[in-house]
């Protein structure tokens, strides 16, 4: 570009750059120098100033502007879902496997150990005692101090105590292990849903990947274990101590390279009424679940009259449901909100429930237990998201109590379950479970936007 002299001779050369003067119209005067440049009028700097980097330019209209180190996206902006959740969504999965396990586990310490029925019950009952009474106490220490390595030392202890518990020997050590293992699973719960929603924000979908992995693991326990404990018998289980060792350990440097920075102060009023509410319904939805785990596969054989084969595809086929019902919820909370989203599943599962008790066959009600299991699962994500935003002030606690004590409320009414098969068969129960989601629907009625 040629540069246009000031009508003032100078002793040398003035050189300006480029972008700095820009070259007048053909009818525009230049300013003599050291005139005042108005707006329109370049500036040109006296000779020896220091000149000012050079500014960028202004994009046109319309024209594509690349991006600089300023518009990057910085190295600790969240990205998906999944990639921020998966350490938590694999400890979950790993440390829910060994609640499965417990289940799984029982018909070959009767067949290996001769123990007897009531002694068979006593290993299940006191898995859940240790996974459930101790969670909302567990919460609250949670809230109260920074206790995160009670997320790897909870997993780490359910795995060991489980593992060991078939190579031990008189049936009070064994006992005493389940019931270890149970402990461990109820010191897992509250730092990792406090840790999981710090690392999620107020993404629903990001919680519902930690939430689904808890499915998985119970989905995954009959799965591994069946094989194994029928090669090997009862001192298989020593195999599923590796896996939570190793989650703990890669759970503790990931703590010891986050812990060093301040903890996120928490702020808002707990709302104590909702919350009651909110655990109302997870209670309701443990029963639904309790129920159709329970006798699912009962139904298919004794009512729908099929084999174990095809009731062994419903029990996975609902099981199923509840991962993908699990990842759902998240994406549709985000969507239509957490508080329409629970009332969302609890009326789809009314009308799925009906339809499965009612349809003939033994392959057509398939795709109902999947559907089933895909709406009873929808509000559980967001269950837990929703019961830490009514108490903000106690992450832990609340996930304490919905992961925990609402979770395994079900149980207790399994003897009630029990005795309506004893006089119905496994049809009278899913009659029943007809009923259930009704209470929850009535519940999520007084449910509030937090």
């Amino acid at each position: 570009m040629t540069q246009t002299e000031p009508p003032q001779p100078s002793s040398a050369p003035l050189q300006v750059h480029a972008a700095t003067v820009a070259e007048p119209p053909n009818n525009q005067a230049v300013p003599a120098k050291g005139a005042h440049a108005g707006p329109d009028r370049p500036q040109v700097p006296a000779k020896g100033a220091r000149r000012a980097p050079n500014p960028p330019p202004a994009p046109t209209k319309g024209a594509h502007t690349p991006p600089d180190a300023t518009q990057a996206r910085p190295r600790d902006a969240p990205g998906s879902p999944f990639k921020r959740m998966r350490l938590w969504a694999t400890a979950h999965a790993v440390d829910d496997m060994y609640q499965g396990l417990v289940p799984a586990c029982v018909p070959y310490f009767v067949l290996d150990r001769g123990y007897g029925y009531v002694a068979a019950t006593g290993l299940t009952l006191a898995a859940a005692i240790g996974s459930s009474i101790p969670q909302p106490f567990i919460g609250m220490a949670v809230d109260r101090r920074r206790l995160d390595w009670f997320a790897p030392a909870g997993v780490a202890l359910a795995g060991i105590g489980l593992g060991l518990a078939g190579l031990a020997g008189p049936y009070p050590l064994v006992l005493a292990l389940i019931l270890l293992s149970g402990l461990g699973v109820a010191m897992f719960h509250p730092a990792a849903g406090k840790g999981a929603r710090e690392t999620a924000g107020d993404s629903a979908a990001a919680m519902s990947v930690f939430a689904a992995g808890g499915s998985v693991g119970f989905f995954l326990a009959p799965v591994l274990a069946t094989p194994a404990l029928m090669a090997m018998g009862v001192g298989a289980t020593a195999l599923f101590i590796p896996p939570a060792v190793l989650v703990a350990f890669v759970m503790l440097r990931k703590r010891t390279r986050t812990a060093a920075g301040p903890a996120k102060a928490r702020t808002g009023t707990d709302r104590w009424g909702p919350f009651a509410v909110l655990t109302g319904i997870e209670v309701v939805r443990s029963l639904l679940w309790v129920g159709i785990i329970t006798f699912i596969e009962l139904y298919w054989i004794r009512h729908l009259g099929s084999g174990h084969a095809v009731a062994g595809i419903a029990l996975a086929g609902f099981m199923l449901g509840s991962v993908i019902g699990t990842l759902l919820g998240g994406r549709l909370a985000d969507r239509f909100g957490a508080v329409r989203t629970t009332r969302i599943g609890g009326v789809a599962i009314i009308p799925l429930l009906i339809l499965l008790r009612v349809a003939p066959g033994e392959w057509a009600p398939l795709a109902l237990a999947l559907a089933v299991g895909i709406a009873i699962n929808i509000p559980f994500a967001v269950l837990v998201k929703l019961a830490q935003d009514y108490l903000p002030t106690r992450p832990g606690t609340a996930a304490g109590v919905t992961l925990g004590l609402a979770m395994s409320a079900g149980g207790l009414f399994a003897p009630a379950y029990g005795l309506i098969a004893e006089a119905h068969g496994p049809e009278g129960v899913f009659t029943v479970l007809c009923v259930v989601p009704v209470a929850a629907v009535v519940l999520g009625i007084f449910l509030k936007r937090p």
